[in-house]
């Protein structure tokens, strides 16, 4: 085995053999190769999207709405044929109230389609190897309303993150009240989450709507080839 092992990293490309490697002293090496995300930003496949700092209060943005109207507060679309899937990773959102009378936004929930080939909104997300927006199969559906769906949104599950907004409570500010504050939050989902060809993923309020608030929000995925 000794003859086997090297001390010390290896680099080298895709598809080149390597032996074992150790530290100085002989023991082999066990500590992780790289950051969580390293490789699939290395290899073009890890992209994120989301909306700077938006008013959320709309009846658009939460769950009494699922039509073509609908707005995400956080989403992606995967148009059909793109030959790949969409592995969602993390989520983030960051609630602000815009007033000192304000109405939360509710529990946050995941809302998802399929079948939706002909949506004609979206940006373009950004790549997080190159630092350009550019090299997606998906768009970027973050407070753009989802023109051209074709299947209606299906609520499906509750969002960890935002918990700053749950409370869909009305609240004057004052000296003697304060709001409670709203703290920017992060899901992990950690591949949880598989957004199909012609599949849509969204996440809206169910406060309908709520009133003097505003979020903003990322989405980070991974896209992986279909294999047969």
């Amino acid at each position: 085995m000794s003859d086997l092992q090297v001390r010390g990293p290896l680099f080298g490309g895709t598809g080149t053999p390597s032996p074992f490697t150790a530290n100085i002293t002989g023991a082999q090496r066990v500590a992780d190769a790289e950051a969580r995300f390293t490789d699939a930003a290395l290899g073009g496949r890890l992209f994120s999207g989301g909306m700077t700092l938006t008013s959320i209060s709309n009846a658009t943005f939460s769950t009494g709405t699922l039509g073509a109207t609908a707005t995400p507060i956080v989403g992606v679309w995967n148009p059909n044929n793109s030959g790949k899937n969409l592995v969602i990773l993390q989520v983030r959102i960051a609630p602000v109230n815009t007033a000192l009378q304000t109405t939360g936004a509710g529990a946050l929930m995941w809302a998802s389609s399929i079948g939706n080939g002909s949506i004609s909104t979206g940006n373009a997300p950004f790549n997080r190897g190159t630092g350009v927006a550019s090299g997606s199969v998906a768009k970027d559906m973050s407070g753009v309303a989802l023109t051209g769906l074709t299947n209606n949104l299906v609520v499906r599950d509750a969002l960890a993150a935002g918990s700053g907004v749950i409370s869909n409570l009305s609240t004057l500010q004052t000296a003697a009240g304060l709001f409670p504050p709203m703290v920017a939050s992060l899901e992990n989902v950690d591949g949880g989450i598989i957004v199909p060809p012609g599949g849509i993923l969204a996440v809206l309020c169910t406060t309908n709507p709520p009133v003097a608030i505003s979020a903003a929000s990322s989405i980070l995925w991974e896209e992986l080839p279909i294999l047969p």
